[in-house]
């Protein structure tokens, strides 16, 4: 009787750690995406930096303006652009 209630409990253990792993998934992905998007927008945001230094444009590269030029691309580099200008 014993190795029946181990074999349950091994069977209930392999299927709760398949759904946390299926729930879990998703956002580690977009985490994952989030954290990927953010670095190209530290890569984007630096090469600007050197490019406007030329001109006399610059924005300061923060976590937000990354993940913003991460997030939005090119029009995020104008709106930081926009903004740097404005403000």
């Amino acid at each position: 009787m014993e190795t029946l209630s181990s074999l349950l409990m091994l069977a209930a253990t392999v299927v709760f750690v398949i759904l946390l792993i299926r729930i879990l998934a998703a956002p580690i992905k977009w985490i994952f995406k989030l954290a990927i998007n953010g670095a190209l927008g530290f890569v984007v945001l630096y090469i600007f930096n050197f490019i406007g230094a030329f001109v006399g444009l610059s924005v300061p590269i923060t976590l937000p303006s990354a993940l913003i030029t991460g997030f939005f691309g090119i029009p995020g580099v104008l709106f930081l652009v926009l903004l740097q200008i404005l403000f």
